[in-house]
């Protein structure tokens, strides 16, 4: 297990298997890409997929949009819901090691654990 506490899952249903293993496939991408350009930073979803394209077009990302999309009041904020599980998914099968916390919001992050400097005694 990748991940120091809290390893709890939930599935992601009414997604394609296609779908959802491009999914797990693009953020396991941005988990890389943020732990080599910001080693030690805490990280979410909302750091590695949102900003200016939080409706996620041209992303694998966008499939759960639209599964939310005229079921939900708010589907930006049930497909994050959905993608910060599927991140979880990701960082516990991640062969490196993570810690978590809730941050504001009760937003999850991730900090990757070999990246954090050990202070010299």
């Amino acid at each position: 297990m990748a991940l120091t506490s809290d390893a709890r899952l939930k599935n992601v249903t009414r997604l394609l298997p296609a779908d959802r293993d491009r999914i797990l496939d693009f953020l396991q991408g941005g988990v890389y890409c943020w732990c080599k350009n910001r080693p030690a930073e805490w990280f979410s979803l909302r750091d590695l997929m949102g900003g200016e394209n939080f409706f996620w077009q041209g992303t694998p990302l966008i499939a759960l949009w639209n599964k939310h999309n005229g079921r939900s009041r708010d589907p930006v904020k049930a497909a994050g819901v959905d993608g910060g599980w599927l991140l979880k998914r990701v960082i516990v099968g991640d062969p490196r090691t993570f810690r978590t916390r809730l941050a504001q919001s009760f937003i999850r992050e991730y900090q990757w654990i070999s990246a954090i400097p050990v202070p010299h005694e």
